[in-house]
């Protein structure tokens, strides 16, 4: 570690610690804090020449208290006029982020796209947004110290990301992510190598889920599980000695498997609750194949699929990428994925949603429930759920409680563009409260049409569809 003086214009950035393991590109995020110079304009004079975003530290021949000098325009503030009409421009940034309508990109610290794309989706969800602000500063001693590092670096990123307009560095958060999971700090010739989104995606929700938990077991379940998990029911079948158990797990993600025969995401949703494991036969006394089929038996707010595109190809020693295309809708309806318990939970709100959409349509509602039809509402996903096809959150409208339907509407879209796991570049698209589409590619932010979201469904090289989460549609009954 160095430190080092930094002259810009008249100002002087005393102090500055370089972290020679780190390629500069770190640094100058570090300056893009302090001076709003944007790395690639920054022009800082070294031995040699000017500092080049992949250089070696140890060929530059720095030394501890050296002064750099630093050279750059940084991005253009529009000063307020005296009189007149007040443009949006010249709002704090804090008002120009609320009136927006969305937050600010993230800044690539090198090869950092995966995390950026993950932190976007997951900083969608207001839930998520809401357990974190209440978590407290101070650690509980049911919490290790990375763990409750990495949630208030958390906490304190969307927090930054809400209030800024122009691109936040999220060096903070990075280095606590390295601490907490070393396997993101990996490097290769002395850049930080690409990252699966998928594994950063699920390390942060099983991160949040340990510190996110209720004081007390007897108290409400994790927040992050009632948001995401979701709970499988198996059956296993051994057909050399007909053997049969079941079993229980919670996931925080179903899997789109991906094979010659899919073409639709609920294909690949059925594939991917269906397949074969080796174990241990009581009956046989040695390890037989046992056929796996599992239903989901309680339902999440946040629905998150991933397609399974990613496979470990031995020839090139090194994941390859299905490219194939498979489509995916804006409405998922999992009701057919569901168990028996769950499907007759479901029915009740399904019905009292059908009506209501035949309602708009000028239809007759069913006799079931035509009585008491005027008083049912559609919801968002708003507090937690049990899963279990009924809010645990007291979420009530006029003493209704809020249920499930097993219909969920698309929120956003993580997409790899690339041929390889270990290269490419990740993007996320998420939609708005206002319902309007944003892509997030890094630092750069731009609005999208919706018609164009599904279109990330693959068969090429351009962006395909990696990660997709849905928000459940409840209605009050």
């Amino acid at each position: 570690m160095l430190t080092v003086s930094v002259k810009w214009q008249k100002k002087v950035f005393e102090s500055m610690e370089i972290d020679t393991s780190q390629p500069p590109y770190v640094f100058k995020a570090q300056l893009y804090d302090l001076s709003g110079v944007p790395p690639e304009r920054q022009k800082i004079m070294v031995k040699g020449g000017l500092l080049k975003d992949d250089a070696d530290w140890s060929k530059l021949g720095l030394k501890n208290g050296q002064k750099l000098m630093m050279m750059g325009t940084a991005d253009e503030i529009v000063k307020a006029p005296e009189k007149g009409p007040v443009f949006m421009e010249d709002l704090p940034e804090e008002e120009q982020a609320a009136n927006l309508g969305y937050s600010a990109g993230l800044v690539n610290l090198g090869n950092t796209c995966y995390m950026n794309s993950t932190m976007q989706c997951l900083k969608s969800v207001p839930e998520l947004k809401s357990e974190l602000s209440n978590y407290q500063s101070a650690r509980t001693k049911d919490v290790d110290q990375t763990s409750h590092m990495l949630t208030v670096a958390t906490r304190e990123l969307f927090r930054e990301l809400d209030k800024s307009v122009k691109a936040v560095a999220p060096m903070p958060f990075w280095m606590v992510l390295q601490k907490k999971y070393p396997q993101f700090a990996q490097l290769h010739n002395g850049n930080h190598m690409q990252q699966d989104a998928e594994e950063c995606w699920t390390q942060m929700l099983y991160t949040l889920s340990q510190s996110l938990k209720p004081p007390s077991p007897s108290e409400d379940p994790d927040a992050v599980r009632a948001l995401f998990g979701l709970n499988l029911r198996s059956r296993l079948h051994c057909q050399e000695s007909s053997e049969e158990s079941s079993e229980t797990e919670s996931v925080f993600s179903l899997k789109c498997h991906i094979s010659h025969e899919v073409n639709h995401l609920h294909e690949g949703l059925k594939h991917g609750l269906k397949g074969e494991l080796e174990k241990t036969s009581p009956a046989l006394g040695r390890t037989a194949v046992y056929i796996k089929e599992s239903l989901i038996d309680s339902l999440p707010r946040y629905l998150t699929v991933q397609f399974v595109r990613f496979f470990w190809k031995r020839e090139s020693n090194q994941k390859a990428k299905i490219l194939r295309k498979v489509d995916y809708p804006l409405e998922l309806d999992i009701y057919d994925l569901c168990s028996e318990d769950l499907r007759k939970k479901l029915e009740a709100p399904r019905q009292k949603l059908r009506d209501i959409e035949g309602q708009k349509l000028g239809l007759q509602a069913s006799a079931k429930s035509s009585s008491n039809g005027d008083d049912v509402k559609m919801t968002d996903a708003e507090g937690s759920s049990n899963g279990s096809g009924e809010s645990s959150s007291g979420d009530q409208q006029g003493g209704a409680a809020s249920h499930m339907t097993g219909i969920y509407d698309l929120v956003s879209v993580l997409t790899h563009k690339g041929r390889s796991a270990d290269s490419g570049h990740y993007v996320s698209w998420v939609k708005q409260e206002s319902g309007k589409w944003v892509q997030y590619d890094d630092a750069n932010t731009s609005l999208q049409r919706e018609e164009d979201i599904t279109k990330l469904s693959g068969g090429g090289d351009w962006h395909m569809a990696y990660i997709v989460m849905y928000k459940a549609r409840l209605i009050s009954m």
